[in-house]
Formats: structure tokens, C-alpha cells, sequence
């Protein structure tokens, strides 16, 4: 549990701060434990980012999940209405994922714990819209408006809608 909940912080802390800039001072304090077991839980940097990924990945589906309707297309509105309220209030700074590699482009564990988090989006994509064959397309406009947000805000999530409804054949509101 102690573990979960350090992740939990430092989440809170990669997010709202970056990756680069919080100091070791300022991982022991969001973190809210003593230094030996913010390491002994995360022995390095890396494996605190990691942690921090995996709660955020965990958050993020249960996210997605709550409420979700059975329909394909009503599923996949459910999804950009919930990425809009996830973009406005838990990724203030864009996807953690891809903010993430920016800053470790070259750790291995990094990039298997986004690729795992962004394989498991797609696959979510494609069973409840229950189109697997456009799994990869919807996969894309997804990541297109999260990344898009910080840019667009809201009308990043329209768009993405309005073209999912569009791929999928299904009416416009």
C-alpha cells in the first residue's frame, strides 16, 4: 500500500511539474516518506517514473471505464467526453506517456511501460467499439487529441469525435 500511494504522488508531482525539473528534495516531499523509503520502494529516478506511469495508466482506464456504455459509437463518445474532462484536469501538460519518453528517450523500461499503457488503449479502442479492424485508426485520433489539446482544448475533442462518428458510419449530433 505504501508503495501505491507513493506512486500515487509522484503521479501527482511528473505531471504537474514535469520530469526534468523536480529535484531529489522535492521527490522526498511529494512523495511524503523519508528518503530511504522513497528508495527502498523506487531505487532510482527511472523506477519512480515508471511507478508514477503505472498508477497513472491504472487511473486512466478505470477512468475510461466508469460509465462506459455497451454500444460501440456510444462507447466511443463516452471516451471523448471523458478525455476531455481527463485533458482538463489530470494532464494539464499533455499525455505523461509521451512526456515521458521526451525525457528518458533512451531507457528501456520507460518506453515498455508507455508502449504497454499505448497498446492497452488501442486494444480498449477496438473491443468497445467493437471495430478491431480500425482499432489502429481510432487508436490515432485518440493520441491526435490528447496531444492536440494543449493547442485546440476542447475543440481538439470535438474534432476527434466528430471524426470517429465519421469512420464509424454513425450519426452526428
Amino acid at each position: 500500500m505504501i508503495q501505491h500511494d507513493i506512486a500515487a504522488r509522484l503521479e501527482t508531482l511528473f505531471s504537474q511539474r514535469g520530469f526534468a525539473e523536480p529535484s531529489v528534495a522535492e521527490l522526498k516531499a511529494a512523495s511524503d516518506v523519508s528518503l530511504r523509503t522513497l528508495y527502498r520502494h523506487f531505487p532510482s529516478k527511472e523506477s519512480m517514473v515508471i511507478g508514477a506511469l503505472q498508477h497513472r495508466h491504472e487511473r486512466y482506464m478505470a477512468f475510461l471505464e466508469e460509465g462506459v456504455p455497451e454500444d460501440g459509437a456510444a462507447a466511443l463518445s463516452h471516451l471523448y467526453q471523458r478525455l476531455g474532462h481527463w485533458m482538463a484536469f489530470e494532464a494539464p501538460n499533455g499525455c505523461m506517456s509521451v512526456n515521458a519518453l521526451a525525457a528518458f528517450p533512451d531507457n528501456p523500461q520507460v518506453r515498455e511501460a508507455v508502449d504497454r499503457h499505448k497498446h492497452e488503449i488501442l486494444e480498449w479502442l477496438g473491443q468497445r467499439s467493437r471495430r478491431e479492424d480500425l482499432a489502429t485508426e481510432l487508436f490515432l485520433i485518440h493520441e491526435g487529441a490528447s496531444s492536440a489539446w494543449l493547442v485546440l482544448g476542447e475543440k481538439a475533442i470535438e474534432a476527434a469525435l466528430s471524426t470517429t462518428l465519421t469512420l464509424l458510419g454513425a450519426p452526428h449530433r
